[in-house]
């Protein structure tokens, strides 16, 4: 039988996932992961507060990126 013959029961249909927006966000983290990281090279890693920002911003963009597959959509 086919899923679309009148007999087959199906359950109700899953939530969709995943935020649009906070891929966006976690995009943009990472742009400004890449950005520091750049201006790091730039310097001849003359400082470590560019590394340091551009770890930060790397990470908060993989938790970003988590939240926003974890949580349904509304």
């Amino acid at each position: 039988m086919r899923p679309t013959d009148p007999g087959i029961e199906r359950g109700p249909a899953p939530r969709p996932r995943g935020w649009v927006s906070l891929y966006t966000v976690a995009f943009l983290l990472l742009l400004g992961a890449g950005a520091a990281i750049a201006a790091s090279a730039a310097g001849l890693l003359e400082s470590t507060r560019l590394l340091w920002t551009s770890t930060v911003l790397s990470g908060l963009a993989i938790l970003v990126a988590i939240v926003s597959v974890a949580l349904p959509r509304r």
